[in-house]
């Protein structure tokens, strides 16, 4: 007899929901965080990542058995003992993959006949736990579910805005990619600007500082982390007066477009850069490869991030 919570070794399987345009981005972060990505809407893993971190995952089922077919899965559910009362939802109300989505009453049933043979005490209205059952790949498996919170939409206003920052979206992905796993790292935001990704980074317990030339964005940019409950450091001066080395740092690179900053201005934030860290994410509107290498950093991944007509790069560079 198997009682909850018994895995004796942990695997994942993490579904997601992303518009086309953030398809390539919701990859590069893949990578980051499993170290491979999948073109479709769910991956298999080993490593154990909330899904509240991603703007992009849906739910993580982590699983404890796994059927053939349903009758074998079914088998197992009847040996298995909860000791909290539960909930079990069927996560096909998608097509996952190559897997088609299930509808209504087939979802349903499916749910009823694993709850009744659970040795246990359902509550469909306030459980303590929330059981998943899902066919992928011919394949059923059961596993504790864990929802994502859309933690970032509540940091789409923001008492302090402008235009031209990125989506939170966006910069929660580019935290995600630049410290995918913050044990123990500490990052940098050395053109912070308003905040956006310090404010992203920050909800999900990074240590990062920030950094800005203008005094006046490094202002809204507290006052941003402030309004959202959030501590974090903000320093005023440029990328040249940082005096401690940082495992990762993040650059929304200001551009010519908006700032009066040169292409001089900017090899000199990435020359520093390479100089306080060794894994920086770049954020560009326009190539800089070139830029990059000579500062001394090699692109080890990339994506292109869309909104609309408008195009950002976002380069991992080691």
């Amino acid at each position: 007899m198997r009682h909850a919570f018994e895995v004796a070794k942990e695997e994942f399987i993490y579904t997601y929901v992303r518009q086309t345009d953030e398809h390539d981005l919701c990859r590069l972060e893949m990578r980051a965080f499993f170290g491979c990505d999948s073109p479709s809407n769910v991956i298999k893993s080993n490593v154990k990542i909330d899904p509240s971190r991603s703007p992009f995952m849906k739910e993580r089922l982590q699983i404890m058995f796994s059927g053939n077919d349903f009758e074998a899965l079914k088998r197992q559910a009847s040996e298995f003992v909860s000791l909290q009362t539960f909930k079990v939802t069927c996560l096909n109300s998608i097509a996952l993959d190559t897997t088609a989505k299930l509808h209504h009453p087939e979802r349903r049933s499916i749910e009823r006949e694993i709850g009744e043979v659970i040795q246990g005490e359902a509550d469909l209205l306030k459980p303590l736990v929330n059981f998943g059952v899902v066919l992928l790949d011919d394949v059923w498996h059961f596993g504790i579910i864990e929802e994502s919170k859309p933690i970032w939409r509540f940091h789409m206003k923001k008492p302090h805005m402008y235009s031209t920052a990125l989506s939170t979206r966006v910069a929660r992905a580019v935290a995600n990619i630049a410290v995918p796993h913050p044990e123990g790292i500490r990052a940098i935001d050395p053109c912070c600007g308003i905040g956006t990704v310090l404010v992203e980074a920050r909800s999900m317990d990074i240590d990062i500082v920030g950094r800005d030339i203008n005094p006046l964005v490094c202002l809204g940019s507290r006052k941003n982390l402030a309004h959202f409950g959030l501590a974090g450091e903000v320093a005023i001066g440029p990328i040249a007066e940082v005096t401690d080395t940082y495992d990762a740092a993040i650059i929304d690179m200001p551009y010519n477009l908006f700032t009066h900053i040169t292409a001089e201005g900017q090899q000199d934030i990435l020359k520093n850069a390479r100089r306080i860290t060794s894994r920086l994410v770049v954020v560009t509107i326009e190539p800089m490869d070139h830029m990059i290498a000579e500062a001394g950093f090699e692109i080890v991944d990339r994506c292109i991030a869309k909104k609309g007509t408008f195009e950002r790069q976002i380069v991992v560079c080691e």
